[in-house]
């Protein structure tokens, strides 16, 4: 566990002795908001501040970063030229203590998966290791949201994290070789995750989904993207077949958005290449398709996307937090064999699987337009607006090819004339 603190208890300091804060800004000169500031988000001062808060506490800014855990690339190789020393200084303290487990109930089984209810640690733990192709995880955001399950969602950030790190770390032992890993969470989480990451897996990319809300928030940025981390076990995936999208096309005249450098005829007719930031992934909001109330869900165009991009049918899909079922639905839809659970109820999901028909219909739309340079209607309306298509503009090219040819053949022709008469 994350110790509580760090900066005062490395300094000796207790967090609610104000006099004793108040006597180091004192002598050093450094504000007690500041020195707040660093204890309150575990930030290492700067070196200006280290350097000040050091000769007045008479510590060694190594051994402050050491108490923090504030460690820099630099400290960790020391650390690991060390490691059989500190290992056997530490080792009683990194016992894990033994956790009591409750058995998960199963829920639901299908023709491709089971649906258990419970905590996800607990079914984790008799998982077998190296059993899964691909993981997707969407944990609650610790935003102090309600949920039916009464967690608590509004944990202290070290112990979030330590939270994350403890299911995170069965989850990539569950993960076959070669396999998938995706992490969906706030990019504030993600940015702590993805250096735990880091060390056991290989990154393939930060994916950036756009939030279409637009609430106004004083003070900052506003938070336009969710996180999508996507990471593999070993050197690359054994699955990576990503769909292509249709051009990015104006609604009202219907030409293209973006200028494609007169290459037209070069690309690729089944769509374009899926970059590392979606703009195309809807919110569920609309009470169609909303599958549960007073909580955020999935899209299935998210999950048909990351599923078709990291799996093949037969393969088997984990997913750690079940919420409204969209992982498990899209799974079986897709044919792909699938593993959940979720703690609270499961009652939605259940129904979800009462009415696949209507999943069904949604899904083949989404994949109606995917895979293709332009949708039907949009190939249509360009054609009888005279706007090019993949078609007219390979017909140019083939045209002026044929041209090329004929130009070509026509001048080896009065060459060949010339050489002849010379030789005459």
């Amino acid at each position: 566990m994350s110790v509580a603190h760090p900066f005062f208890k490395a300094l000796g300091i207790k967090s609610y002795d104000l006099a004793a804060i108040k006597q180091l800004a004192s002598e050093t000169g450094i504000s007690v908001e500041r020195l707040k500031y660093y204890d309150k988000n575990k930030i290492l001062p700067s070196d200006t501040d280290v350097d000040k808060i050091c000769s007045v506490i008479n510590i060694h800014p190594l051994k402050l970063k050491l108490l923090m855990g504030c460690l820099d690339r630099k400290t960790i190789a020391a650390i690991q030229n060390k490691a059989e020393e500190i290992y056997e200084i530490i080792k009683s303290d990194s016992q894990s203590s033994p956790t009591s487990t409750t058995t998960p109930r199963l829920m639901l089984t299908t023709d491709y998966g089971h649906l258990y209810q419970g905590d996800c640690l607990d079914l984790m733990r008799d998982m077998e290791a190296e059993s899964v192709d691909l993981v997707f995880a969407d944990p609650p955001f610790n935003l102090n949201k309600k949920y039916p399950s009464k967690i608590d969602d509004s944990l202290k950030s070290s112990d979030y994290l330590d939270w994350c790190e403890l299911w995170l770390n069965e989850c990539i032992r569950i993960l076959k070789p070669a396999g998938s890993l995706f992490l969906w969470n706030l990019p504030k989480w993600n940015s702590y995750l993805s250096e735990f990451l880091n060390n056991r897996l290989t990154f393939r990319h930060w994916i950036s989904v756009d939030i279409k809300y637009r609430f106004p928030i004083a003070g900052r940025l506003y938070p336009s993207h969710y996180s999508l981390l996507y990471y593999c076990k070993g050197e690359k995936p054994k699955t990576f077949h990503p769909d292509r999208l249709p051009l990015e096309i104006c609604s009202n005249c219907y030409q293209e958005l973006h200028d494609y450098g007169g290459y037209k005829h070069k690309m690729n007719p089944k769509g374009v290449n899926l970059t590392d930031v979606w703009y195309d992934i809807p919110p569920v909001r609309h009470k169609r398709y909303k599958q549960r109330e007073g909580a955020n869900e999935l899209s299935i165009k998210l999950m048909d996307r990351i599923i078709e991009m990291a799996s093949n049918q037969g393969d088997l899909i984990f997913d750690p937090f079940g919420g409204a079922g969209t992982t498990y639905v899209v799974a079986e839809m897709k044919r792909r064999h699938w593993l959940g659970i979720e703690i609270g109820p499961v009652d939605d999901i259940l129904r979800r699987f009462q009415t696949l028909d209507q999943e069904r219909d949604y899904l083949k739309q989404i994949q109606e337009n995917y895979n293709c340079l332009f949708t039907d209607k949009t190939l249509k309306v360009r054609t009888e607006k005279g706007i090019w298509t993949s078609e007219s503009v390979n017909k140019k090219a083939d045209n002026c090819e044929n041209t090329r040819i004929k130009h070509q053949n026509k001048t080896l022709a009065i060459q060949t004339e010339l050489d002849l008469f010379r030789h005459q």
